[in-house]
């Protein structure tokens, strides 16, 4: 009888229908794309809102960078309620990745109350740079889900190339 560890006794990521899927889904291109240019995006604003909080200038460019940020976040998380949906036949909330879509609703929200300062005025400047914070320190979070993820996947794709009929035993 096969000893099975912690990792090999989980449930894979992606039954081998779902990899298929996740495969042939011009959605996976597209947010393999847009995730890393957010990251980018993000590093450049978190430089530009530190900045601002540091010294009180470049208000308009940290505003402009996050501007831009939660717009290429909005944009990822319609492509990947896109990708769930080709890969798992649901829009959000897929059993493999439910936390990662509850966490990056708090992201949006965050992102979505900052725009509504803006808009309204109801935050002094700093203020705003703190949501801002506040958001990119939990999209921090919601990367790293997403990286651990893709390892994950990357880790449980390996061992079945390695023993084929492995994952089907863990199940």
């Amino acid at each position: 009888m096969p000893v099975r560890t912690a990792r090999s006794s989980q449930a894979p990521l992606y039954t081998p229908e779902q990899r298929e899927r996740r495969d042939s889904s011009r959605w996976t291109l597209v947010q393999g794309v847009l995730a890393p240019l957010q990251f980018l995006v993000f590093l450049v604003s978190l430089c530009l809102v530190l900045r601002y909080l540091a010294t009180g200038a470049g208000y308009e460019a940290a505003t402009l960078s996050i501007i831009v940020k939660t717009l290429l976040l909005y944009t990822i998380m319609v492509t990947g309620a896109l990708w769930e949906r080709d890969v798992f036949g649901q829009y959000l909330f897929a059993a493999p990745f439910f936390w990662e879509d509850a966490v990056s609703f708090v992201v949006i929200a965050l992102h979505s109350y900052y725009l509504y300062a803006i808009l309204t005025g109801a935050l002094a400047p700093r203020e705003q740079m703190l949501v801002a914070l506040a958001a990119y320190a939990v999209y921090v979070v919601n990367a790293a889900q997403f990286l651990l993820k893709l390892r994950a996947a990357r880790l449980q794709a390996a061992a079945s190339i390695r023993q084929p009929g492995a994952l089907e035993l863990a199940s």
